[in-house]
């Protein structure tokens, strides 16, 4: 059998915010046509690791490689077109109050491509159709519920048809009911249209459900990459305490503590 191919190859990825390191020396593959879940606790650097291979910054060291191109060498400009084959569904939707709902998801559409607006509207229809929001089009996102949203998000990030998608804690603050059918739409998306998807969540039961494999931070270093059944009977305590929700209770020396305290 054939090597997978990488969709995105992370390569020694060393971070910092001003003096403080963040992300320790992670080497990420994902495959093409594969459900990448990141996860870890919160200040792990999951979603900092997110912002790196979107390319919003600049990694202290180390490359990205996405769809074969390091994109931690590229210019704006060529950034700029690497963002194309790129869509993103925030955690909380992003989008724009003043605009109907079928006006959000055309707006890519109309930013980088020249397609008449029929042809737009079309696009955009089969979209907000694949998320079963079909009937919402002219609803504002105010009108909208949590669930709708999330998915009204959805179909702007894959307007464009992008190779690689990504979602931002896409279960956060919704029903149970509601994060299944999300689940159920990420899955449609791998197996229908064939995206790469990387997903950053906390929420256990849905990383299980969707993720083909799951990487575990903790302190901007990566614990284990690996299958549902690998992460789950991984020996790593840290690993074992996120997955049990167990409290971490970390001994601090008396002198470090005081000395913490008093410079």
């Amino acid at each position: 059998m054939a090597d997978p191919v990488n969709a995105i190859q992370v390569e020694n990825l060393v971070t910092h915010y001003g003096d403080r390191q963040i992300l320790k020396s992670i080497n990420l593959s994902v495959h093409e046509g594969e459900v990448m879940v990141i996860m870890g606790g919160s200040g792990s650097g999951k979603s900092t690791l997110l912002r790196y291979i979107l390319g919003l910054e600049q990694p202290s060291s180390g490359h990205i490689y996405c769809m074969g191109d390091d994109i931690t060498q590229m210019t704006p400009m060529e950034m700029y077109y690497m963002r194309q084959k790129m869509g993103v569904s925030f955690q909380g939707g992003a989008l724009f109050g003043s605009m109907t709902i079928g006006e959000n998801v055309r707006l890519p559409l109309r930013e980088h491509t020249k397609l008449d607006e029929n042809t737009m509207k079309i696009i955009s229809r089969m979209k907000l159709e694949l998320v079963n929001m079909a009937d919402f089009e002219d609803l504002m996102p105010s009108e909208l519920s949590g669930g709708m949203l999330k998915r009204a998000a959805l179909a702007r990030a894959i307007v464009m048809d992008p190779p690689l998608l990504f979602f931002d804690e896409p279960s956060a603050g919704l029903d149970p009911v509601t994060s299944a059918e999300l689940d159920n739409l990420i899955i449609r998306l791998r197996d229908v249209m064939k995206m790469t998807i990387i997903i950053v969540t906390h929420e256990l039961d849905s990383a299980f459900t969707v993720a083909d494999r799951i990487v575990v931070l903790d302190q901007g270093e990566m614990l284990i990459c690996g299958t549902v059944d690998e992460v789950k009977n991984c020996k790593i305590q840290r690993v074992q305490d996120l997955l049990n929700r167990r409290a971490r209770n970390d001994e601090v020396d008396g002198d470090i503590y005081l000395d913490r305290l008093t410079t």
